[in-house]
């Protein structure tokens, strides 16, 4: 079965909603590919917790991209971390992608990470970029025009739970982290 792939059009909505319908949905770069079962959302006004609350350079980079580019950093000096833009809804923000269940390419995951368990691979935001290949090469991409990047409508609906935001010191009560229910590869049980 031919899944539907999403184009830049999904981004252009709020962020918490954006979060939750990514939810099940396959994200991948080249021959990796996972099941998205964790994201989080941040707003780009009013959230303490997003860059754009004191990165004149977030703030800049929301008004010049279009929704769906690819906003990776790197966290504490160590670790990418990846995002979607969303942009043109009600407000605007980015997607933090947490974890993915590992569907396809898991041999080359395997390899980046140096483990063989597949709850392993991608069980965690700067984990899953490791597993894919993903670097601050690909900070400001257009996923939505390169064949080596994958992202397609979920095979079936799923039951999605919501908890607060994790590894963050600021809003850390906004219940706006959501995770597929009974997955057993997200980063912290909700």
């Amino acid at each position: 079965m031919k899944l539907e792939t999403l184009t830049p059009a999904f981004f252009r909505r709020d962020p918490l909603l954006c979060a939750r319908e990514l939810i099940g949905c396959r994200f991948g770069v080249g021959e990796t590919m996972g099941v998205i079962v964790e994201t989080e959302a941040y707003t780009a006004e009013g959230d303490p917790a997003c860059h754009t609350w004191k990165r004149q350079g977030a703030r800049d980079f929301v008004a010049a991209h279009a929704p769906g580019t690819a906003y990776v950093y790197l966290n504490y000096g160590m670790h990418w971390l990846f995002n979607f833009l969303v942009k043109g809804g009600e407000r605007d923000g980015f997607v933090l992608i947490r974890a993915l269940e590992p569907v396809a390419g898991t041999e080359v995951m395997q390899e980046r990470r140096k483990r063989e368990a597949i709850e392993e691979l991608c069980n965690g935001p700067a984990k899953l970029t490791q597993a894919l290949g993903i670097h601050g090469g690909h900070h400001g991409c257009n996923p939505f025009t390169s064949e080596r990047w994958t992202l397609t409508a979920p095979e079936r609906s799923p039951k999605v739970l919501v908890s607060t935001r994790i590894g963050i010191s600021q809003a850390t009560d906004y219940p706006w982290r959501f995770l597929l229910s009974g997955s057993k590869v997200v980063s912290s049980p909700a």
